[in-house]
């Protein structure tokens, strides 16, 4: 039984990985216009005076999934060290 848990838990995470990177990537598809219409006269690029209403949501968007990526990391490493911890007091 605990084999099948190992492999369902494996499969659950690979799909995770998956779907983050297809968001990602939508991110990116979807950034790839600034990147074809960007206009020097409207300032730096990647300023937020260049961008249009749609550019800065989809940076605000991406800055968002980081933050999630990065507390997804931060749980795992939590229950990682809460794993080993609570093995270390059973041995």
């Amino acid at each position: 039984m605990k084999k099948l848990l190992t492999v369902k838990s494996f499969i659950i995470g690979i799909g995770i990985i998956l779907i983050d990177l297809a968001v990602y990537i939508f991110f990116g598809l979807l950034l790839m216009n600034y990147d074809d219409f960007y206009d020097e006269s409207k300032g730096e690029y990647w300023s937020w005076e260049s961008m249009s209403g749609f550019d800065k949501a989809v940076v605000s968007g991406i800055h968002v999934w980081n933050f999630i990526n990065v507390m997804g990391v931060c749980y795992l490493a939590y229950k990682a060290i809460k794993k080993v911890k609570q093995r270390a007091t059973i041995e």
